[in-house]
């Protein structure tokens, strides 16, 4: 599939049987307002601890968009790896990055939300990192982006003209956070440490620390986001699926 072709992204609903190969990565859209119905099946999933940062929350929006979300992943995992739900147990690496606990440890997985949209990603054997933005007008990008972004990326969104500033500057951001969270390091890599480019049509290459390659891809997922994917290697393809509530 072309970048071009990427961009444009339709999400077809999953198929019967899910399988990953080594070359490809997944792409998972869903929407975090599951029908009422649905909310408790997806909350049954969860670990205690998961429940009860979910208890934490303020508002029920809130509490509900974090029910959905972890128990989507939950869902979409097990399928991967043909498991319940409710059996998977997660961990963290060194510095915070969520992975699965005592079972396939090939299975690598990412997951991005904004504003009632989530991404998940998926790959076996391959590092892999999303982010999704809902794109706003009344944010102070530029200010933003002279603290966070490199000179180089600076001056490149000065360069766009006012009506292009907000979707270079998403575009830039969620490619950055995309990278970084695929890396697993956080922030010990400072965002201004390193360039991509503002063009939401291009496919990037990154050298990072240890001289890991990596591969950046931007797109919309849905009217009004814009998100990026970032995997280790080159060459990998991908492919992406809506997730739909179980009937």
């Amino acid at each position: 599939m072309t970048d071009a072709g990427f961009s444009s992204l339709v999400w077809p609903a999953a198929p019967a049987e899910l399988s990953l190969s080594s070359d490809e990565v997944h792409v998972w859209r869903a929407l975090l307002s599951p029908r009422p119905e649905e909310l408790p099946r997806l909350e049954a999933t969860l670990a205690p601890d998961e429940i009860s940062r979910a208890a934490r929350f303020v508002f029920q929006r809130d509490r509900e968009s974090f029910v959905a979300a972890r128990g989507i992943l939950r869902e979409l995992l097990g399928a991967y790896l043909g498991q319940p739900p409710a059996a998977l147990k997660f961990d963290s690496g060194p510095r915070g990055k969520p992975a699965l606990k005592d079972c396939a440890p090939w299975m690598r997985f990412n997951l991005a939300h904004s504003h009632g949209m989530a991404l998940y990603a998926f790959a076996k054997g391959r590092e892999v990192g999303v982010d999704i933005e809902l794109l706003r007008h009344d944010f102070g990008g530029m200010e933003v982006a002279e603290r966070f972004f490199s000179p180089r990326e600076v001056a490149a969104l000065r360069a766009l003209p006012p009506g292009l500033r907000v979707d270079g500057f998403f575009t830039c951001w969620t490619k950055k956070e995309a990278y970084v969270k695929a890396s697993g390091v956080g922030l010990e890599i400072p965002l201004d440490s390193f360039d991509v480019s503002l063009s939401a049509a291009a496919s990037e290459e990154l050298c990072g620390p240890g001289n890991v390659n990596w591969t950046l891809h931007s797109f919309r997922p849905a009217a009004r986001y814009v998100a990026a994917l970032a995997g280790e290697g080159r060459g990998w393809r991908f492919r992406g699926f809506e997730w739909t509530p179980v009937l």
